[in-house]
């Protein structure tokens, strides 16, 4: 008899972006659960429920039971993090109870030494706050989202803000910053300013980087 051969399922793919091939993320390893946590752990801001649905083809309803179900699994594993959604996005945060723990080695005596990037950029921020990370990069002419990661986890510098016109995250330095350096203020540091780009000059370095 002779053997019929059945239509293979196609598997979910995500529409194309930008000349992109389409992502098959049910072929990737560990599906889409597992897509999604590796997304969530390299995010520099939370992502939302449309935007995480959009860039991988699936329905709002199955990403978000896909971040709650993780969120399960770390809560019954014990992990030292979690998910947690905050204004309707969601990334991945240290559990509060080890908040002391994180403090303490972060900013204890064995907490290692700024590289020289994260010096030059931690000098633009002061000198040039509130200041979006496009705007560091363009005044070093480098990419400085891992430098501002750790900056930030350091405490030197926090978010203080986002940008009226292009919704970025604006950063300036924090107390602990002042500490460090052993002034009151911000108006007690050298006079370093008029040597770094002004307004106009940064705006066309941004455009520059995104051209």
């Amino acid at each position: 008899m002779e053997m019929t051969e059945m239509p293979q399922e196609q598997p979910d793919r995500a529409a194309p972006r930008d000349g992109d091939e389409p992502l098959v993320v049910h072929h990737l390893p560990g599906g889409l659960r597992s897509t999604l946590e590796a997304v969530l752990m390299v995010v520099d801001e939370p992502v939302s429920v449309p935007d995480l649905a959009s860039a991988f083809g699936v329905g709002e309803s199955e990403i978000r039971a896909n971040l709650e179900g993780l969120e399960v699994e770390y809560r019954a594993q014990q992990r030292g993090f979690t998910l947690r959604e905050v204004d309707g996005s969601w990334r991945m945060y240290s559990r509060p109870v080890y908040a002391d723990a994180v403090e303490k080695f972060l900013l204890g005596n064995q907490q290692a030494k700024l590289t020289q990037a994260a010096l030059e950029t931690l000098a633009v921020i002061a000198y040039r706050q509130p200041i979006s990370r496009s705007r560091v990069g363009a005044i070093r002419g480098v990419n400085v989202d891992g430098v501002t990661r750790t900056l930030v986890t350091r405490g030197l510098i926090t978010e203080v803000g986002s940008d009226a016109e292009s919704g970025a995250t604006l950063y300036g330095t924090t107390p602990y910053f002042l500490q460090r350096l052993g002034i009151g203020s911000l108006d007690e540091l050298p006079p370093l300013a008029p040597y770094l780009p002004d307004a106009a000059i940064i705006d066309e370095l941004v455009e520059q980087g995104h051209g």
